[in-house]
């Protein structure tokens, strides 16, 4: 292959500091046409040898600047094969691209970021609930804010994203912004997707998670116990809106349905199930997966109060839901009401659910698990965590049966 690239070093004496040091350049000349860059190295041009195109000289500096110079040179001849192995015509431009990279597109994290999200809106209802877009968008905000908190720049090239980024991201989210072990734990799970989705499309080789280890802590669940279900239940709330709460709260009890799915219920998720009584068919927006609910008394007693309620029918559901907001504000008037202490939210029917209408009335685990519409056995194997109560009751029913058998183990009789 006949070399048609000519490579010249010279310094560059317009751009000499105040003690009269000059930046060497190399030059790079391809048919009459040439581009230049600086070589980053800088000598005292008494020093410099015009014919040489090097370091005068044999000593460490000289030797040190002169390898330097026939390294760029051999990267020169190196990138100009690399265009003959790529069938890439040799010009002064496409050389210039493939020694100094230009050719490849910088990939910046938060186009990427909001590409993700974009997709994800165009996906609600369909594989995605509204939530899911909401706590993305909080996330790409919470990175952009990062960026500028850590390396003043609204943007970073994929690239530079390594293990010290995510250490410092997760600093700054528990510290800036105060966020708890768990909603920190959550953000950097988004923020991880959006790195998966770079390694998946080869943009970056190394993971940045690959050696950052989270633990989500367990949360203890607040449940309302059977007395103060009853409580509420017996209560005679003389303001309308303080009536309608509580019964739609108590129907969420003895249903385990989230907000947003009672939300969504018609007259059309109710439907006869494999015992000839009336279930609730439904799917939860939260993971798609099916939710199949026995109504139990005061479920149906609840839905028949509204049946022919004006907002219900002009809605076309089951019940005359309000927002969450205002329902969780009206809850906590009911529970000072009601004398109850604990925070009272909607989604805390759910849990009582769970605990003190299901496993405590010894309904196996596996059916509150898919009436809950939980995809995971352990997700509400938290629940069953909980309820001492249950274990003391297991416990005193054990206690009875080594009574029944006269146990002393001061005896010597065999316990069978």
């Amino acid at each position: 292959m006949n070399t048609i690239v000519s490579v010249l070093f010279y310094i560059k004496r317009s751009k000499a500091n105040n003690e009269g040091i000059c930046p060497i350049y190399v030059r790079v000349t391809i048919q009459s046409k040439r581009f230049e860059f600086s070589t980053n190295k800088y000598i005292n041009p008494n020093r410099w040898s015009r014919e040489g195109s090097k370091v005068k000289g044999t000593n460490e500096e000289a030797r040190t600047i002169n390898n330097h110079l026939d390294y760029l040179k051999n990267q020169v001849l190196e990138a100009e094969k690399k265009l003959f192995k790529k069938d890439i015509k040799v010009t002064s431009e496409n050389l210039k691209n493939e020694l100094l990279g230009d050719n490849e597109t910088k990939r910046m994290l938060i186009p990427i970021f909001q590409d993700h999200n974009n997709k994800i809106k165009e996906l609600v209802g369909k594989e995605y609930a509204l939530g899911t877009l909401e706590r993305y968008k909080t996330s790409l905000s919470h990175t952009i804010e990062f960026l500028q908190w850590k390396f003043k720049v609204t943007d970073i090239e994929i690239t530079k994203i390594d293990h010290a980024f995510v250490t410092d991201y997760e600093f700054w989210l528990r510290s800036v912004r105060n966020c708890a072990n768990n909603t920190t734990v959550k953000y950097l799970k988004n923020f991880n997707k959006i790195i998966k989705i770079c390694l998946a499309n080869e943009w970056i080789t190394k993971n940045p998670f690959a050696n950052y280890k989270s633990k989500v802590k367990e949360v203890e669940r607040v449940y309302l116990s059977e007395e103060e279900i009853q409580n509420i239940i017996n209560k005679d709330f003389k303001i309308e809106r303080l009536s309608l709460v509580r019964d739609i709260f108590i129907f969420s009890c003895f249903t385990g349905l989230a907000y947003v799915d009672v939300k969504n219920l018609t007259k059309s998720h109710i439907s006869l199930g494999i015992d000839g009584q009336k279930w609730i068919f439904t799917h939860r927006q939260k993971t798609e997966s099916a939710s199949k609910i026995p109504i139990l008394p005061v479920t149906q007693m609840i839905i028949d109060k509204y049946e022919n309620h004006p907002q219900s029918n002009n809605q076309e559901k089951l019940l005359p839901i309000l927002s969450n907001q205002r329902m969780n504000a009206y809850l906590k008037e009911i529970a000072t009401v009601c004398e109850i202490e604990k925070e009272l939210t909607f989604h805390i029917a759910r849990h009582t659910f769970a605990t003190t209408v299901t496993l405590t009335n010894g309904v196996p685990i596996e059916s509150v698990s898919k009436m809950l519409g939980h995809k995971n056995l352990k997700t509400t194997q938290h629940y069953a965590k909980i309820l001492d109560k249950k274990v003391g009751e297991d416990m005193m029913i054990l206690r009875d049966k080594f009574a029944a058998k006269n146990f002393n183990p001061n005896s010597n009789v065999e316990v069978v």
